[in-house]
């Protein structure tokens, strides 16, 4: 009888043990996924903004830009797929016969700047 509870104390410890490092372990899988996760998203933004911003130089490279002064201006791309980004902003530059179309995420992380330069004949 006094057998039988030593080793259900030890199977006990055994068993907590194993569920502590089960615990830990699982937990790092998770801090590894999300940060996975998180670079993934970033990615995907400044995959979507590169598309935006290139697709919009075409267009302002083509004639558009006569629209706009010189200067920095805010624009409001065309792109459905702006409503895929999150909050930033997209400026136009013109100096002269050089345009600057860049997007800014409103926070860190989201996939960092994009610029695109063109010089005009």
């Amino acid at each position: 009888m006094v057998r039988r509870r030593r080793t259900r104390g030890a199977m006990l410890i055994e068993l907590t043990a194993a569920v502590g490092i089960l615990a830990v372990v699982l937990a790092g899988v998770a801090a590894s996924m999300y940060g996975d996760q998180r670079a993934l998203r970033a990615s995907y933004y400044r995959a979507v903004a590169i598309e935006i911003v290139d697709g919009e130089m075409e267009r302002l490279a083509a004639g558009e830009w006569r629209a706009y002064g010189q200067g920095t201006h805010p624009l409001e791309p065309q792109a459905d797929a702006a409503a895929s980004l999150p909050d930033g902003r997209f400026l136009l530059t013109v100096e002269g016969k050089r345009l600057r179309l860049e997007w800014q995420p409103a926070q860190h992380g989201n996939g960092g700047r994009v610029v695109r330069e063109v010089t005009l004949p």
